[in-house]
């Protein structure tokens, strides 16, 4: 699914991560999560005395955000761990970007000399994350937002990956309810600033999970800022972890607790949103906004920002973990910024919002923002390296395991095409674990958003070229799945494979990976379902018979029918698996060996027509 997030991953301590808590917190528990500054207005915040820029009609507030981070405290690694960047001449440039040591230097240095400033993200600041932190149920990575001092941030669907409960003790802390505590004489203490779920409720009493708006106040400033998740979220997250709850229009509860700030007296508004849109060009440093650059955006999030409320000054988004800062009209038909800072922490947003201290609200003309590298050339933040270093040494033991070898960079989410390497090998994977369990096992298929990584050949961790321990398996796949096996006839495999690219799918479409033996072609001339060539469709050569029953080994969540593949849901005599990181872990050790790497799947099962 590209850029779409997937679902929670149950964890289990060892040999991996850790069980998952159960049911939902209850709203008393839920508001009691929130920290001491949590509330509806925030306490001062910023660097030097501001007493100067007090005596100003306005005053430039600097917002510096981010969003989709995932836990990624170290570097990320391959394509994934790189931002493009446009160069002078027209040609791009990739750049190693990224890593909790690294952004907190960003951070820091951007806020020096700046009276007025405030941090914020857009959620998926945790799930779908690697091993260091997923394996403690990201603990580690609230930590460290804590020590980069971030003010507030939404929820994004991962962090629904494991519940509203445990969601409720990431903002309020304590040990986790079946596994524990992990640091001897230490308790989690949970996240100092506030998550904000404006547009999530507990459907027994109709009430928002979390606070809805949180206002930062600083000198006589006030900047209100309102929280969202994507209405989709139950599409892309478990049932388990989204249960008791209702999601809701995204515009209509913006607008709504837009007017309540209004009425308060706040009329300088922030959206933080996680959802996103796709940009026209790679390139973080690309203007959208530039002569002939057309809309620059497209997605989900210009229809959005077009509906939300002249209120709102500014939207920080997300989810679709693309880099962009563009101006979208309001209802009004006014410009307003929108921006959103990549993922994994290789970029941050610096937005200048210009506060006139007369009508108290944001000087739209006068705004203007811009994405920065999170750059590796610069000093690691000492703290952050203290964090990460704590953390290795208490997953050492597991994330060290050898499970295999490679002969090289084996691409998966930073593939930049519809079939990944990695992909293939992962349906591979899936396809053996299905035959172990019944040789009638005729094929896989594997959803691209499960893929959170690429596997690399020489590695950051020192453990031996061509090496894949079990900790960058993780890394690749955290999600907890299992690989279950379910009958389908050839018309219901025909017309799942249609779904990639029609219904839900077909602005944004969703190429599954599939395994050895399945070929198609996908004609991205044409439109809709129409993409894919029914008569190209082909299982070792023979095309598939609608009639036909089909033995399809998945993932849980997509035979569940997550991410609008309804028709592989109606799967038919389920057989449920192993854990599908232990099947991948399982083929890699064994179909490989110090002396017999694998090699990087040809990604040639899907023929591309443009």
């Amino acid at each position: 699914m590209s850029a779409t997030p997937q679902p929670p991953r149950p964890r289990r301590r060892t040999a991996r991560v850790l069980a998952v808590a159960a049911g939902l917190a209850t709203l008393g528990a839920m508001a009691a999560a929130l920290p001491a500054n949590a509330g509806q207005s925030g306490g001062d915040s910023g660097g030097q005395d501001a007493a100067g820029a007090a005596k100003k009609r306005t005053v430039d507030v600097q917002l510096l955000s981010f969003n989709d981070f995932h836990g990624n405290l170290q570097p990320p690694a391959g394509s994934s761990g790189q931002v493009t960047e446009k160069q002078p001449d027209g040609t791009e440039k990739k750049i190693d970007a990224g890593g909790a040591e690294y952004l907190a230097t960003s951070l820091r240095t951007a806020r020096k000399d700046k009276p007025y400033t405030v941090t914020a993200a857009a959620g998926d600041l945790i799930g779908a994350s690697p091993l260091l932190s997923g394996l403690f149920h990201d603990e580690p990575t609230i930590e460290a937002m804590n020590k980069l001092n971030l003010d507030v941030t939404s929820v994004g669907n991962h962090e629904f990956d494991e519940g509203a409960k445990e969601l409720a003790r990431m903002q309020n802390g304590g040990c986790h309810p079946k596994d524990g505590c992990f640091e001897e004489g230490k308790r989690f203490k949970g996240a100092d600033y506030p998550y904000l779920a404006a547009n999530v409720t507990d459907e027994k009493t109709d009430k928002p999970i979390l606070k809805p708006y949180w206002v930062w106040k600083h000198k006589g400033v006030k900047i209100g800022f309102i929280g969202v998740t994507l209405e989709g979220t139950p599409d892309i997250v478990s049932a388990d972890g989204v249960k008791g709850l209702k999601f809701h229009d995204e515009i209509k509860t913006v607008n709504k607790y837009a007017k309540e700030l209004d009425k308060q007296g706040v009329k300088s508004i922030v959206t933080l949103i996680h959802e996103g849109g796709s940009p026209a060009s790679q390139s973080y440093n690309y203007d959208c906004d530039s002569p002939g650059a057309g809309d620059g955006i497209s997605g989900p999030i210009t229809d959005i920002a077009k509906g939300i409320t002249p209120k709102v000054d500014a939207l920080v988004t997300g989810h679709t973990h693309s880099a962009y800062v563009c101006t979208i009209p309001d209802p009004a038909g006014k410009p307003r910024m929108v921006t959103s800072a990549s993922s994994y922490g290789k970029l941050y947003t610096d937005t200048t919002l210009t506060y006139d201290r007369k009508t108290k609200d944001i000087v739209r003309t006068s705004v203007k923002s811009a994405n920065h590298v999170v750059s590796r050339e610069q000093a690691k933040a000492k703290d952050m390296t203290s964090l990460i270093g704590r953390w290795n040494k208490l997953a050492e033991p597991v994330a060290s395991k050898p499970v295999g070898f490679i002969s090289a960079d084996i691409p998966g989410r930073g593939a930049g095409a519809p079939e990944a390497p990695l992909g293939d090998l992962i349906a591979d994977a899936q396809l053996a674990h299905g035959k172990s369990l019944d040789p009638e096992t005729d094929l896989a298929l594997m959803n691209p958003g499960g893929i959170r990584s690429d596997l690399v050949f020489k590695a950051s961790g020192g453990e031996g070229d061509g090496v894949v321990t079990y900790g960058e398996g993780f890394t690749v796949q955290p999600f907890s799945n299992t690989v279950n096996l379910v009958d389908l006839t050839g018309a219901q495999l025909i017309t799942g494979l249609k779904q990639q690219v029609s219904g839900p799918n077909e602005a944004s479409p969703k190429i599954l990976q599939v395994s050895d033996g399945l070929t198609y072609t996908l004609d991205m001339t044409k439109t809709g379902a129409d993409r894919v060539v029914t008569d190209s469709i082909k299982l070792g050569g023979k095309a598939i018979d609608p009639a036909a029953t089909y033995r399809v080994a998945m993932n849980s969540f997509l035979a569940g029918g997550g991410d609008g593949f309804a028709e592989l849901g109606k799967g038919t005599k389920p057989l449920v698996g192993s854990d599908d990181l232990k099947a991948f872990n399982d083929y890699l050790t064994a179909n490989s060996s110090a002396d017999k790497p694998i090699t990087p799947p040809k990604a040639d099962r899907i023929t591309i027509v443009k």
